[in-house]
């Protein structure tokens, strides 16, 4: 896929090295690829790969704890550079741009209105903010951080909506698997068969429950908001 590219990682004075495909490294640091010894073309630790001279049991022990190769190659790339071209860098930037605008979309308000904040309102208060994402970052991990520098441009409020649900009992079997989809929380049949319900969700996702719920119960659905 990418280029095989030489890892180095020095520590007491010894030299560990691993060949890799970059593109594949890049996508493991990342948070994408699970299986770290998929990106290793060789399946071997180094002393020095361009003369492939192995390094010993012994002195992976002494540094890593352990010889077995997943677990000193996963240390390897957690704390070496992989070198990858600036096109391929640019993709994953851009990739988590997109994974962290959905996150706080999925779960933000407008303290304001109380509505959820559309991606494309979070993508222009991102881009006024000149935000700087990190492409070896979980996005998850990046998300605090950004809030803060695009919360003086645009109020963010992360909470959860509670919503009651009572759908009639022609209905209630058809639309059950919406509501346990988004969060199901309690749920209570009244005798005349109707299925009374509570849901929570994160708060940005109002707008989906209410369209799928009302397109499953065909406009049937009594909602009201806790």
């Amino acid at each position: 896929m990418g280029k095989s590219v030489v890892i180095k990682y020095t520590k007491n004075g010894e030299s560990f090295e691993l060949v890799v495909d970059a593109v594949l490294a890049y996508e493991y640091v990342a948070g994408k690829r699970p299986d770290v010894l998929s990106v290793l073309e060789t399946e071997e630790v180094f002393k020095d790969a361009k003369r492939a001279e192995r390094q010993s049991e012994e002195k992976m022990k002494k540094v890593f704890g352990t010889a077995d190769l997943a677990k000193v190659a996963e240390t390897i790339l957690k704390n070496s550079g992989v070198p990858i071209s600036a096109e391929e860098r640019a993709k994953m930037v851009d990739e988590k741009r997109r994974q962290i605008i959905a996150i706080i979309a999925k779960n933000s308000i407008d303290p304001r209105t109380n509505a959820p904040n559309p991606p494309l309102r979070i993508e222009n208060a991102v881009n006024e903010a000149k935000v700087n994402f990190d492409p070896m970052k979980p996005a998850a991990e990046q998300v605090n951080e950004i809030v803060k520098k695009i919360s003086f441009i645009l109020p963010l409020k992360f909470t959860v909506s509670k919503v009651e649900v009572i759908l009639p009992p022609d209905i209630a079997n058809k639309c059950y698997g919406v509501l346990k989809r988004f969060g199901l929380k309690s749920e209570e049949w009244l005798p005349n068969g109707s299925l009374k319900a509570v849901v929570e969700f994160p708060a940005g996702m109002q707008g989906d429950f209410f369209n799928e719920v009302n397109k499953a119960a065909h406009g049937a659905a009594q909602v009201k908001m806790l």
